[in-house]
């Protein structure tokens, strides 16, 4: 009984199998497919196996996938490309023949996007598993139509096909019909022919989409959309363009054969699937073609532009000229005859290396120079045939002997490359009247390995030193010396002592006053003794903090004359010679003030400590005045002045003794004049004491702050 079931099952397999063969429709036999189970895949694993028939054989059957965790095989079958854990839940495949093109959907249980109403359950029989196929009634195979293509048009480019009664009629719609750019296609609503109305241009758009349904002729739909696909065949009209210009290239001089110098890519707007964009590069023309026409090879399809000559042919100090011009050709179609081409220019430049050393043009160089001179004394010239614009040409100097006091420096001048000797400190021919010294040049860029410096690299420079009449020179300088103010007149205060530089001459040297501000000093011409005509004040406005300067010459005999000049300060010791002032010397207070406090008082001295405070204040001899007035020492610069009793408006002049601390003391007496003044308002009224007005207010804030001072 079991035995008979097989055989029944084997059977209907059998015809299940012919009844899916019959009446072939081109494309995937069933538009989805599913997986069950979706979990972890390994690498290699069987997924599913999709079918696909063209109904031509399927030649040249091409698929693919939307998915890159899969690979499908020639065959249908689809394996996964890796160990990974599937999160999609469905992908396409697209299949491709030379006779149809179709997509097939893929789900995956589980995911978010479960299969299609179309999807029926697999049908097991024995161990087989068969999809149920949807047999569709409207078909839309694939479209290719060339670009370019002349008139007349409209031209019928395909048809749509039906198994549908009499009766129906055909729409479509997408880009190129009802969307931008429309109007491109067309299709008969009665036989479902597909029309184009003009010529296509592939470079603009490649591949047109295109929705396809069938209605009643009441408009309802009855079967898709099916979707049309238009490939537009390309046609080789676009020539390859260099648009990446201007072109500059560099290489060293002396590069091996086969120096990458650059590379030259051009753009073809053709398809890049055929030879239309297929491109091979060549060089046409060199300009100049010496030492050799051909110093340059271009890679015909990378574009890779190379060196071809040996590295001595590349030697920039011997070549006609250190740039080349290339006229580089990209022809497409592969670079066969029948390709289009397209040209650029490109300039090659031979750059300069460090393979020449600097040499000096002489081996000796002399200068003269004048002792006590600084500048530039000698131009030191170098000749190096490196490229002037690079740093293998500019020159570095140094002195590498002879200048151990670091007297001379020098120093490259950029535009001659010249090195510029000088003397950054004076040099004394009394020392030494002649310089022997040795200098290298350099580059700022290394030389190479392969080079050395020779000989030529170093000169000596020999420099004479001339003696000139130098001044003398006052020792020390300036001269400090310090001496109590009011010395009597024609008092010696120093002996100024000066030499002259020229051991070698004997000469005399004079004495003289250059600058005496306050006209207090005198000076013997042949000894330089300075001595008083004048009494030396600490206090003059000449003298500042303590001390007096005043300026001297020194003049020898030499032809001309040479003289120098040295500098005094004299630093005064103070004597108690100025007495104490009081200030202010005017106060004010309110008739009816309940405090009897008049002012505060300070003293001020021109004199320095301990000359000045602490200062002693009293009231000076008057008549009746202790009985009115009163004054207290607050500190040792201030006293308070006090009413013993309320005053009628009126002005009061006392006098106020005030003593320094000097020794001898000096005392001095000043007159302070005392307003009682009326005070109503806050407004005090002093016009029948003095012209004098001022608020009650202000004068308490000016006692305020002279107190809070103390």
């Amino acid at each position: 009984m079991e035995h008979k079931t097989q055989l029944t099952l084997a059977v209907l397999f059998q015809v299940l199998l012919q009844a899916l063969a019959f009446d072939c429709t081109p494309g995937f036999q069933e538009r989805n497919y599913l997986v069950q189970e979706a979990s972890n895949y390994k690498k290699d694993q069987f997924i599913v196996k999709v079918h696909f028939d063209d109904c031509s054989g399927n030649e040249g059957l091409e698929f693919a996938i939307s998915n890159p965790d899969f690979r499908v095989g020639k065959d249908g079958s689809v394996f996964a490309v890796k160990d990974a854990h599937s999160s999609v839940p469905a992908f396409y495949i697209l299949a491709t023949s030379a006779h149809a093109q179709d997509s097939a959907k893929v789900h995956i249980v589980g995911g978010e996007d479960g299969p299609s109403r179309a999807l029926q359950e697999p049908l097991v029989i024995g161990s087989e598993t068969v999809l149920h196929r949807s047999r569709r009634s409207l078909i839309a195979p694939p479209i290719s139509f060339p670009e370019n293509q002349r008139g007349p048009f409209p031209k019928t480019i395909g048809r749509v096909i039906t198994d549908k009664e009499q009766g129906i009629r055909f729409q479509i719609s997408g880009k190129g019909v009802d969307q931008e750019p429309k109007g491109i296609f067309k299709i008969s609503e009665n036989s479902g022919d597909i029309i184009v109305t003009r010529s296509l241009d592939r470079e603009q758009i490649d591949m047109y989409i295109l929705q396809v349904e069938t209605t009643d002729p009441d408009g309802k739909i009855i079967d898709g959309p099916a979707t049309l696909y238009i490939t537009i065949i390309d046609q080789n009209d676009n020539k390859p363009m260099f648009r990446e210009g201007p072109y500059v290239g560099h290489v060293l001089e002396a590069s091996p054969t086969g120096t990458t110098i650059m590379q030259m890519t051009a753009y073809d707007a053709d398809d890049p699937n055929t030879d239309n964009a297929v491109l091979r590069y060549s060089i046409l023309s060199q300009t100049p073609k010496t030492p050799s026409p051909n110093m340059f090879y271009i890679d015909p399809e990378k574009g890779d532009i190379v060196t071809v000559v040996p590295p001595t042919m590349l030697d920039r100090e011997t070549l006609e000229t250190c740039k080349y011009e290339l006229i580089v050709q990209a022809k497409d179609m592969a670079g066969s005859d029948v390709g289009l081409t397209g040209t650029a220019t490109t300039t090659i430049i031979i750059d300069d290396k460090n393979d020449h050393a600097p040499e000096f043009t002489k081996s000796m160089f002399q200068a003269t120079v004048k002792e006590g001179f600084t500048g530039t004394i000698v131009n030191l010239t170098v000749e190096d045939k490196d490229d002037p614009a690079t740093g293998a040409w500019r020159a570095v100097y140094y002195i590498i002997n002879g200048n151990p006091d670091n007297n001379f420096k020098v120093q490259t001048n950029p535009k001659t490359n010249e090195g510029m000797l000088l003397v950054d400190k004076p040099l004394d021919y009394e020392r030494s009247a002649f310089h022997t010294l040795l200098i290298k040049v350099e580059n700022e860029d290394p030389i190479m390995p392969e080079i050395s410096f020779g000989p030529s690299s170093t000169t000596t420079v020999q420099v004479t030193v001339l003696d000139v009449n130098e001044a003398p020179i006052f020792n020390p300088n300036p001269t400090p010396v310090v001496k109590p103010e009011n010395i009597p007149v024609g008092s010696i205060v120093v002996t100024l002592n000066a030499t002259d530089p020229d051991i070698l001459q004997k000469q005399t040297i004079k004495f003289s006053l250059f600058q005496d501000p306050a006209g207090w000093l005198v000076i013997n011409s042949e000894n330089g003794t300075v001595t008083t005509r004048g009494i030396l004040d600490r206090e003059s406005t000449h003298v500042l903090n303590s001390q007096y300067t005043a300026l001297f010459h020194a003049s020898d005999s030499g032809v001309p004359p040479a003289t120098g000049t040295g500098t005094l300060i004299i630093t005064m010791l103070d004597e108690n010679d100025n007495p104490p002032t009081v200030y202010p010397t005017i106060a004010r207070v309110c008739e009816d003030s309940k405090v009897l406090n008049v002012a505060i008082f300070g003293a001020i001295d021109k004199d320095r400590q301990p000359n000045t405070d602490p200062f002693i204040f009293e009231l000076g001899k008057q008549p009746g005045v202790e009985k009115t007035w009163k004054v207290s020492q607050i500190n040792t610069t201030h006293a308070q002045l006090s009413m013993l009793r309320k005053l009628d408006r009126a002005n009061h002049v006392l006098p106020i003794i005030v003593t320094d601390s000097g020794k001898p003391p000096l005392t001095n007496s000043t007159d302070v004049q005392v307003q009682v003044c009326s005070c109503k308002n806050n407004k005090m009224d002093c016009s029948t004491a003095s012209s004098f007005h001022i608020s009650l207010t202000l004068l308490l804030l000016l006692s305020s702050i002279t107190l809070f001072c103390l």
